[in-house]
């Protein structure tokens, strides 16, 4: 008697691809804990947000940002192009919906870096994104590596200063709270790789519709 060839079934559907929003205020960390992600090769598609902020030295176009023009930026959000838009310190912010739609229909995790206005706007559009805050230790610390940047002037740190209070204030909106220390990047990539497997182990799975 030949023995049974009958396919096996899982009893679980596979977990559904993520889309992780990484925020928090500016100079908390973001652009170095994403640099250690991509650095650890993990299998996430990286989305590139739209500027129309001047590139900054050292930066690197489609890899920063895509950096666009005043009239190129309308023109995408004319189009319903982009997943969340914001004007953040007179200049413009969007991440793209193609690359995001692209990434999930392949089955991949995407992780988005976005402003905190950002985060909420995803939030409201884009039911079951996974809203992770990057947390500096303390205010003192965040004005510290605001000043090292050396590209705002005083008055612009006070504002961004003044935006971090309020930013922070939002902190109960979000999924996750990952503390960013600047000696201890790793780390941070580390509690975010544990929040991807703790959402995959979810018995309900994220859906989303873009």
């Amino acid at each position: 008697m030949k023995p049974s060839s009958s396919k096996v079934v899982p009893l679980a559907p596979a977990p559904a691809p993520l889309v992780i929003v990484l925020s928090g205020p500016s100079g908390a960390g973001k652009d170095a804990v994403l640099s250690a992600m991509k650095a650890r090769s993990l299998p996430l598609a990286f989305i590139v947000t739209n500027t129309t902020r001047p590139q900054r030295p050292g930066e690197v176009d489609n890899m920063h940002y895509h950096f666009v023009s005043q009239q190129e930026f309308k023109r995408l959000v004319d189009g319903r192009e982009l997943l969340e838009h914001a004007e953040v310190y007179g200049h413009f912010y969007g991440a793209p919906k193609a690359p995001v739609r692209q990434a999930l229909a392949q089955g991949k995790d995407v992780i988005i870096k976005v402003d905190v206005q950002g985060a909420m706007t995803i939030k409201k559009n884009l039911n079951g994104a996974v809203l992770t805050f990057l947390m500096p230790p303390s205010l003192e610390e965040l004005a510290q590596r605001l000043k090292g940047r050396n590209t705002e002037s005083l008055e612009d740190l006070e504002i961004r200063l003044d935006t971090a209070r309020s930013e922070i204030d939002r902190l109960p909106h979000f999924d996750y709270l990952v503390m960013s220390y600047q000696d201890r990047i790793e780390q941070a990539v580390s509690d975010i790789e544990a929040i991807i497997r703790a959402e995959k182990l979810r018995v309900t799975h994220r859906e989303y519709s873009l």
